[in-house]
């Protein structure tokens, strides 16, 4: 159609500006799709899905109605664009988010017309970690009547754990499972009058107690946690199974079954838990930490047990990458945002699966409280490391990254030496590190207590984390404790995968090397790091040439 004839259809099908339809000129996309919050694309798109939903115009003048067209498209395509806002656009619908393009005939003008569904419910919508609501012709940070009133909405749902299973019996549970819940039940109430009953108790008695059996049936959560591998066809499509898979010089992979009390322990076991040595500025001997808490992989795959969606018939992933670990889940997150739990002050008000919640709370998996979360980002804290990220999850999948080395030298050297930091202030420092945004307010602060460094939205941690420890003398030795830090990340990952290619070294040590350096730079470093230990310290040697050269340990 021509651009007359197209003015005249937009006109026509979204004739006035209201609370679900936004005409917006947007000529540049390139800092117009996630740029300035409360002004950009995706503040927009949260602002509408945050009502009923709605249709933003792109590539036509506010007011005027008159088509100019996006005339700078920068990387985005009609392709891609879905995914791209889905992904700076917390609990968006993206199965029935909808981008329409018309380009006319005769100018060659293209608009996109973004149909925004609504919010799902209790799931506000939210953009640069703000939920946007339309006030007027501008939009606003959501008023907190206006996020009680989503958070409060009605869903009917039906507990797919709680759900009785015909023809299972006792006979279909694992005998060592069985056994072992029931002491881990009795070992919770040792202080209750009931604990002396506990032992005469006929096993349908014991698990009704424990939530799992209703009126001498078992359920769904029954089965997932105590059942036998041989009764997951009870459960059929869903495919019963949390698989590890390991990701590094080495592939390998293992399914889990049930019972899932038992497996996720097995799990744990297959996890490669090195330790790393820190070395702070004002003391003389390093510190010692695991690569990993064995507390936080055990909540954080609870967790994943507890929260996933069993009617997407999905398994829980764990992936084992040689610096983090990846746990996956179906499902978004339920109530709230994760951040809103690190505080350890926020309590869930709903559960998707309240029964096998339930279940898991009498044999001391998990708490309905909200300490979960709180608690692994405490330990990470402890233990100098960066904190549990939720940020790669979306509106149909909870995913959580658990580091198990240091991103930023600086953040792990203030966690170690000012252990006094408040909680607030180290959330926002592991924000910074992470290179993700923060607020102004926040950025003031820590840029007050010479925390951070760096202009919007380019922060970094402080390199004069010395000054503020008082430590200044032993700044310029850092750089050879930092050297020091390498050589042994290096020993490490020789000792634990064998021979290494140099690609792969290259891989794991830049991320250890100042971020002001050049590519070029960091792989000279790195060559200058590798023949030290090889010609110096003789702990390494490399074998063969070019792209087949292997290091290893002498």
């Amino acid at each position: 159609m021509t651009e007359r004839e197209l003015q005249a259809y937009l006109r026509a099908q979204y004739p006035v500006e209201n609370a679900a339809c936004e005409w917006k000129e947007f000529k540049q996309l390139k800092n117009a799709v996630s740029g300035q919050q409360g002004e950009d694309i995706v503040s927009y798109i949260s602002a509408l899905a945050n009502m009923e939903g709605g249709q933003l115009l792109l590539g036509v003048e506010d007011g005027t109605h008159r088509v100019v067209g996006i005339q700078n498209f920068h990387d985005y395509t009609l392709e891609n664009i879905s995914a791209r806002l889905v992904g700076n656009c917390r609990n968006l619908d993206s199965e029935n988010l909808r981008v329409e393009s018309f380009t006319t005939s005769d100018t060659g003008r293209t608009v996109w017309v973004v149909h925004i569904p609504k919010h799902k419910p209790r799931l506000p919508v939210y953009a640069h970690n703000k939920a946007w609501q339309r006030l007027g012709d501008s939009l606003i940070q959501m008023r907190p009547e206006r996020l009680d009133a989503i958070l409060s909405e009605p869903i009917e749902t039906i507990d797919w754990t709680a759900q009785l299973v015909s023809g299972a019996t006792v006979a279909d549970l694992d005998p060592e499972a069985l056994t072992k819940a029931r002491e881990k039940f009795a070992e919770h109430r040792v202080s209750t009058p009931i604990h002396v009953e506990i032992a005469s108790w006929d096993d349908l008695t014991f698990l009704e107690k424990a939530k799992l059996a209703v009126n001498g049936s078992l359920t769904r959560a029954a089965l997932l946690l105590l059942g036998q591998a041989s009764a997951a066809h009870y459960l059929s499509p869903n495919p019963v199974q949390i698989t590890w898979k390991l990701e590094a010089e080495e592939r390998a992979y293992e399914h889990f079954a049930p019972p899932f009390f038992l497996a996720t322990t097995q799990l744990l076991q297959r996890i490669r838990n090195l330790k790393f040595k820190l070395f702070p500025r004002n003391q003389l001997l390093a510190v010692e930490v695991q690569k990993y808490d064995t507390r936080v992989i055990l909540e954080a795959l609870h967790n994943c047990l507890a929260h996933q969606d069993y009617t997407r018939n999905e398994r829980v992933l764990v992936t084992e990458k040689v610096d983090r670990l990846i746990f996956e889940n179906a499902g978004g997150f339920i109530d709230g945002s994760p951040l809103d739990y690190f505080p350890g002050n926020k309590t869930p008000r709903c559960y998707r699966n309240p029964w096998l919640a339930q279940a898991m709370v009498q044999l001391g998996m998990i708490d309905t409280m909200g300490y979960g979360i709180h608690t692994m980002a405490i330990t990470q804290r402890q233990r100098f490391f960066p904190l549990p990220d939720y940020e790669k999850s979306t509106a149909d999948k909870v995913t959580l990254e658990i580091f198990g080395h240091s991103i930023d030298e600086n953040y792990s050297m203030l966690l170690l030496e000012k252990k006094d930091l408040g909680f607030d202030t180290v959330i926002m420092l592991d924000r910074v590190q992470k290179k993700l945004p923060i607020s102004d307010a926040a950025a003031t602060d820590l840029r007050r207590k010479k925390l951070i460094e760096g202009r919007k939205p380019a922060y970094f941690v402080s390199a004069h984390v010395a000054a503020t420890t008082g430590t200044q003398a032993t700044y310029t030795r850092n750089i050879g404790i930092q050297k020091a830090k390498q050589k042994q990340f290096v020993l490490d990952h020789l000792s634990q995968f064998g021979t290494t290619s140099r690609e792969k070294l290259d891989e794991l040590l830049t991320d250890m090397l100042p971020a002001g350096l050049t590519p070029q730079q960091k792989r000279n470093r790195i060559t200058n790091l590798l023949t030290d230990m090889r010609a110096r310290d003789r702990s390494i040697v490399c074998e063969g040439k070019g792209p087949a050269a292997r290091w290893r340990l002498v």
